[in-house]
Order: structure tokens, then sequence, then C-alpha cells
């Protein structure tokens, strides 16, 4: 099993920044394709962006574009999620998630962290 801990969450003012980490263990992290995710209260799980097993390609919401990126360091198994500019449509439980494949679609993951809490205040 793979175990994902996301971290990071709080509270900022809109315009701020703010950098999510999400942890892996268990199984070797470049196996995976990894993705962040968010929810926001009656709302469906969307992609925020993803990336393929050797970071070399990456996938991103449009809403996010130009203002989140997804770094991650397979030596360290970690995935970061920077977050910049952020307004308070931002706001949402943000997860990570590993899954052998990659992509947009909530079912392309089979790993999932426990979600941590972005709030953006106007």
């Amino acid at each position: 099993q793979l175990q994902l801990v996301d971290s990071g969450g709080g509270l900022v003012q809109a315009g701020g920044s703010l950098r999510l980490s999400c942890a892996a263990s268990g199984r070797p992290f470049s196996r995976y394709g990894m993705g962040w995710f968010r929810q926001a209260p009656g709302k469906e799980r969307e992609l925020v962006g993803c990336i393929n097993r050797s970071g070399g390609n990456t996938l991103y919401a449009d809403s996010v574009k130009g203002r989140f990126t997804i770094p991650r360091d397979n030596a360290k198994n970690t995935m970061i999620l920077q977050m910049n500019s952020l307004k308070p449509d931002d706001a949402a439980v943000y997860y990570c998630a590993a899954g052998t494949g990659w992509g947009a679609l909530v079912t392309a993951y089979n790993y999932w962290g426990q979600g941590t809490q972005v709030t953006v205040s106007s």
C-alpha cells in the first residue's frame, strides 16, 4: 500500500501564496502518476493539476494555470503544490493522489491523502 500524507493548508489572504506538501511512503514513489485535487462544499472533487511519473509532463486546470505549479521530487518521495495569487474561489479541501496512470479523472487514482483545508480571505 502507498500511504500519502498531505499538509500545509491554512488561512491566507487573497493574493497571497501557500505551499502544500504530499509525502509518500510504502511503495516506490516513482511508479506513480500524481495529482492534486480539491473539493469545495457542495461541489464535486476537481483536478487542480497532475504530473506524470518522471515529472516531465504536467496538466493544470484552466482556473489555476499560471498561478499553481506541481513539482515532484522522486528521490525525496514528495510532491508540492505551490499556489500563488490565491483567490477566494481557491478555498477548498485539497487532496494529493497517486495512481498507476495520471490525468484529470478522479478514477485514475488509487491512493489519496487525508486532505488539507485551504481558506482564502477576501
